[in-house]
């Protein structure tokens, strides 16, 4: 890839006080980012603090760690930057989490932006090691989404792409080897495409969320559409997010119509669809599958938050979401699931409202957290370049530890960030086409 750059940075880090206050601006490609003055003097900062907390404690979900271990900050070096010779904004970072078993874990990751996708490999002493980079045929593509899953028996790693045409695409690995499958690609989805992620359990079982107010459920062994989501009680507006439950037996989603919305997996219609849809072979029958519709959530809610709803994720049984609003917001329904999912649907359950985690200047949309594999750290960065990232793996949100990692040439929205597999590597991709690379301390 032509025009690209490769630094490295100095790794002491330096203290630094933060500061607050942006003007909300809504569309994907937000503003350019206005730099502090107070980061000009220093290459790389780190600051440490306790985060805000609004309410109780959490305990009981998977991530946690146990008592008695002694409260340490948390700290990341700056390692190195570089810099995609497109010149658009990143709008996503996935590192592949499914590395074969007996193999060393490779630190794998995919960037998309622009019509581009670009797979880099993390090294030791800093290094960030380019691949392979595909442009799409149509250079008015922009891809906004990746998703890695994996072959069963082969264990070869597959990715899936998707952007503003609303069409998926797949690269493939023979050996390693990346290759775009151009007879493999999926077109059903009204308008652009926000979100994809894989089934945590069955690797070929592919979910998108779109710009049409849907979500849609694929099986990418069989090529078919095995369900869609959404309808007379579905998304208002674009959904933005979705994500699975450690399980994959609950889904949850939100969007621009600043609801929250839970649907479940283990109706009987919806497993017996997706069973179906893995024996259909379309060379033996002329009929088309039949895939099913699901208008009502099993739960619904617009309590959480008063603006775009960009980003949410599973937590345990709790959920992460996040608006334009300079926080993430901890909650749960109050009701048990097994009593939401008997039904009947309701659209006035209340929620409980755990913990607010607090941060500055990110009042655009389309800013994506992430979670470690672990759920132990969580990452955000903002319109100026400062990435947050809290020590989530506390039985009490009011002590989870927070660190503001800051570059004084990092001064681009951070549209999402990504933890390897081991939570040792932190990337935050950037609205001027640079990702960077953070190296864990302690």
């Amino acid at each position: 890839m032509s025009g690209e750059i490769e630094e490295s940075l100095p790794q002491e880090p330096q203290i630094e006080c933060e500061a607050t206050g942006s003007d909300a601006e809504h569309e994907r490609g937000g503003k350019q980012a206005k730099f502090d003055d107070e980061d000009s003097d220093n290459d790389s900062t780190v600051s440490s603090s306790n985060s805000n907390s609004t309410q109780a404690s959490i305990a009981g979900k998977r991530g946690f760690r146990g008592k008695g271990r002694k409260k340490r900050n948390l700290a990341f070096r700056c390692v190195n930057f570089l810099k995609e010779d497109h010149k658009q904004p990143i709008f996503a970072v996935q590192f592949n989490y499914n590395v074969p078993e007996g193999t060393e874990d490779l630190h794998l990751f995919a960037t998309v932006g622009s019509n581009r996708v670009t797979i880099y490999q993390c090294e030791a002493k800093g290094v960030v090691k380019l691949l392979q980079a595909y442009a799409d045929a149509d250079p008015e593509e922009s891809f906004y989404t990746c998703a890695w899953s994996y072959h069963p028996d082969t264990g070869e790693p597959l990715l899936a792409v998707a952007g503003t045409r609303g069409i998926i695409r797949f690269i493939r690995s023979v050996l390693f080897l990346f290759c775009f499958n151009s007879c493999q690609h999926y077109i059903g989805h009204g308008g652009a495409i926000n979100e994809l992620k894989f089934h945590p359990v069955d690797p070929y079982i592919l979910l998108s969320a779109s710009k049409d107010h849907s979500l849609r459920l694929w099986n990418i062994k069989t090529d078919v559409l095995v369900a869609i989501f959404g309808g007379v009680d579905g998304h208002r507006d674009e959904v933005l997010s979705t994500d699975f439950d450690i399980l994959g037996e609950k889904l949850v989603s939100c969007g621009m119509d600043h609801s929250l919305k839970i649907w479940s997996l283990e109706t009987d219609a919806v497993k017996k669809v997706i069973k179906e849809s893995h024996s259909y072979d379309a060379g033996n029958t002329e009929k088309a599958f039949s895939s099913i519709k699901v208008h009502f959530p099993d739960f619904t809610t617009r309590d959480i938050h008063r603006n775009y709803v960009d980003s949410v994720r599973w937590f345990g049984d709790l959920v992460l979401s996040k608006s334009c609003e300079n926080c993430i917001v901890c909650w749960k329904p109050q009701e048990k699931f097994e009593d939401i999912f008997k039904g009947p649907f309701n659209s006035e359950r209340s929620v409980t409202m755990l913990h607010r985690f607090e941060f500055s200047q990110c009042d655009i949309w389309y800013m994506r957290f992430s979670l470690d594999y672990e759920q132990r750290l969580m990452a955000v960065g903002n319109q100026t370049g400062k990435t947050f990232v809290w020590d989530i793996g506390v039985e009490d949100p009011r002590k989870a530890r927070s660190t503001t990692l800051v570059h004084n040439k990092c001064v681009s929205a951070i549209r999402q960030t990504g933890f390897s597999k081991d939570g040792r590597i932190l990337i935050s991709v950037c609205d001027d086409g640079t990702l960077w690379r953070w190296d864990r301390v302690r």
